[in-house]
């Protein structure tokens, strides 16, 4: 079987935000068992690590994503994560994509956050005024991740405006037109976030960003950045006040700051929070009259999908 390259321009041309978001959403709502994978690998190489992680599933075959971490301040001209996806296919079980790593993740990541809120944007309980009423959002962080959800946002939510602000202690150049800069602890950040119905934590802070006193009491977090149990971007109390989301309870348990400290402080048990799959799947009731959290730290079966999606993608138009 030959073998498909695909590179960024090809999948960024190709294969819009939104389509990462349904292919998600659908895969779940089919019923598809996933997150059973294999753990995931983390090597030490000179200048940074070299991280993978492989995936199976039926239907979908299975796929590793091989990327590079440089290490902080190494090379500031190059991309700090680089890689590749390889994917099989489930019949021949051989080698049929190698796609461009980083445009996987720059889907993924995004996708993965919208697929799960969206219903509560979109549905009866969306706490908009009217339907032409924006989704105020604040994204802490400027960097890729911080970007690429706002474009996933408006690729998605077509019906609905959104208004970002990007809070951060530097402005970089990429956002000097393109939406509302913020200095964190600022007043304008604080009365940003106080309006904010959705708000994206994207940054690599160890110490929480916000607390319960600072947020709507409906308002929807997603908290992204810290992926280690000793980092966190949200306080305990404000943990202990929501509606806990996440992708899998052992994997977040385990990796994930956010909960982490939250349940060793007592303000969560891990019994009583919700999956992705269950919120996507609508076998969960979530109250918009208190905060919700989508706490993730990324899973390799998450790649698959969108592999799989953007192939299935190439494979249709030709």
């Amino acid at each position: 079987m030959p073998l498909t390259v695909l590179t960024a321009e090809d999948i960024q041309s190709r294969f819009p935000p939104a389509k990462a978001v349904h292919a998600l959403r659908s895969t779940l709502q089919s019923g598809l068992q996933l997150g059973n994978d294999p753990q995931r690998s983390s090597i030490p190489v000179e200048h940074g690590n070299f991280l993978l992680m492989p995936a199976t599933a039926p239907e979908l075959g299975f796929g590793i994503k091989l990327l590079s971490l440089s290490d902080p301040g190494y090379r500031p001209e190059l991309p700090s994560i680089q890689g590749t996806y390889v994917l099989f296919d489930p019949k021949t079980l051989s080698p049929s994509h190698l796609l461009e790593g980083e445009a996987i993740t720059n889907l993924r990541t995004p996708a993965v956050s919208v697929a799960t809120v969206l219903n509560l944007l979109e549905g009866p309980g969306s706490n908009a005024t009217s339907a032409d009423a924006p989704l105020k959002v604040v994204i802490f962080g400027t960097g890729p991740q911080g970007r690429h959800h706002a474009a996933t946002l408006i690729d998605t939510l077509r019906e609905r405006p959104v208004e970002f602000s990007f809070v951060s202690r530097n402005r970089p150049a990429q956002l000097a037109h393109a939406a509302t800069w913020l200095a964190a602890g600022s007043p304008e950040a604080a009365a940003a976030l106080a309006a904010a119905e959705l708000v994206i934590t994207a940054t690599n802070s160890p110490e929480p960003l916000f607390g319960l006193g600072d947020v709507r009491g409906d308002a929807i977090i997603i908290a992204l950045g810290s992926h280690t149990p000793q980092a966190r971007e949200i306080s305990g109390e404000l943990m202990g006040s929501a509606t806990t989301i996440v992708e899998d309870v052992e994997t977040t348990f385990a990796e994930g700051g956010d909960v982490v400290q939250a349940e060793a402080e007592g303000f969560i048990d891990r019994g009583a929070v919700l999956t992705m799959a269950q919120v996507i799947r609508g076998e969960a009731e979530i109250s918009r009259e208190r905060p919700v959290v989508f706490k993730f730290t990324g899973m390799a079966w998450e790649d698959l999908v969108v592999a799989r999606a953007i192939a299935d993608e190439f494979a249709a138009a030709g």
